[in-house]
């Protein structure tokens, strides 16, 4: 095992759960990040050698601060925690979904991300990865795209994410001068509880999640700021 040390938020359970396993495989040590501590330690138990049980609620900034205060070492951050409470278009949206699926997809990546950064300034090679969506890139959505009919819903999901992609671009430029690589990751539709569409996909979590290690471990002249398919492609803004 390495010195390295990663925390994989909503690690659980989907891309998460593969993304912590396969950091694990390579020798870092990996903070499953959990709301549930018992979701989160059949996690653990069942990636086995270098994974960590971390309780945390990204929506509860007392528990962000909790869970922060327990991390001396930080290299890899990857703000996957995340939620698709319907598939509703804008017109068929209350505001209060819009909020709670903001609550978490992106007031929930700039709590935690903010709480760990005097951890991972530390680090040599810090590196965020926040899983964002394709269904989040404006240009798809205005252009003719074989994954997704324009217009096709998910209002306060897609548009969480792309405002998570612009988070994404803001921490990149501020953080450039420190060493961090900051990047977004389109994973591609999944097979996992997200939604029912991603519950009906057949698309493997684990191929999104190799998506999410290489960027987790991006040498230093790796790339930062950008936007990319889970097959290391670039996915326009």
């Amino acid at each position: 095992m390495n010195e390295r040390t990663a925390l994989v938020t909503g690690a659980n359970k989907g891309i998460g759960k593969h993304i912590a396993r396969l950091l694990a495989a390579e020798g870092l040590t990996v903070y499953v990040g959990s709301r549930d501590p018992g979701r989160g330690q059949r996690a653990v138990e069942e990636i086995g050698a270098g994974a960590r049980l971390l309780v945390l609620d990204v929506t509860d900034p007392g528990g962000i601060a909790q869970a922060a205060a327990q991390v001396d070492r930080l290299d890899v951050l990857v703000n996957n925690a995340g939620i698709s409470p319907s598939l509703a278009p804008p017109t068929e949206t209350g505001v209060e979904e819009y909020r709670r699926t903001y609550e978490t997809n992106v007031f929930g990546v700039a709590a935690v991300t903010n709480a760990f950064l005097p951890t991972l300034r530390r680090s040599p090679r810090p590196r965020i990865v926040n899983i964002s969506s394709g269904t989040a890139s404006l240009t798809w959505s205005t252009t003719p795209n074989p994954q997704f009919t324009p217009g096709s819903g998910a209002a306060a999901y897609r548009s969480s994410k792309a405002t998570l992609n612009a988070l994404t671009v803001l921490y990149a430029q501020t953080l450039a001068e420190d060493g961090f690589k900051v990047n977004a990751l389109a994973p591609g539709l999944r097979a996992t509880d997200l939604n029912p569409r991603a519950a009906a996909a057949g698309g493997d979590p684990a191929e999104a999640a190799r998506g999410a290690l290489r960027l987790a471990l991006l040498p230093d002249d790796g790339p930062t700021g950008g936007f990319f398919s889970w097959d290391g492609t670039t996915v326009p803004w």
